[in-house]
């Protein structure tokens, strides 16, 4: 099985880890700014008005940090395929991604073949 050159896997690696700085670094700016996370929010007997709008923040808010947390989760996986050596190959069929598929979504696991088919799948049920 071809590999990447371990330049251009040491320089993934590093683009991996600066952005799962900057995810963490969001997901803690979003944490703060929630609402909830106001320890003084519970004894406040704020009008209806206003905690609907809190707990809509909130749900907001939590959304967000969700998303990132997958996000997170994507970049952990492909640190993980840079280890072992199957960085860069669809989990499906294995055969090698397309290297402008991996430098717009380095955390793409599937081909662009595979991808497409899963979603003609997903569109279809």
């Amino acid at each position: 099985m071809q590999s990447f050159p371990s330049d251009v896997l040491e320089s993934l690696r590093l683009h991996l880890e600066e952005e799962k700085k900057h995810t963490n670094d969001r997901i803690a700016e979003l944490s703060a700014q929630d609402p909830f996370s106001d320890p003084d929010r519970v004894n406040d007997n704020a009008a209806s008005d206003s905690e609907a709008s809190e707990e809509s923040s909130h749900d907001r808010f939590a959304a967000m940090v969700e998303e990132l947390k997958n996000h997170l989760s994507d970049i952990d996986a492909a640190l993980e395929r840079i280890g072992d050596g199957s960085y860069g190959f669809c989990t499906n069929c294995h055969a090698m991604i397309d290297t402008d598929r991996l430098s717009i979504l380095p955390t793409a696991t599937l081909c662009l073949n595979c991808e497409q088919t899963k979603k003609s799948v997903v569109q279809v049920k």
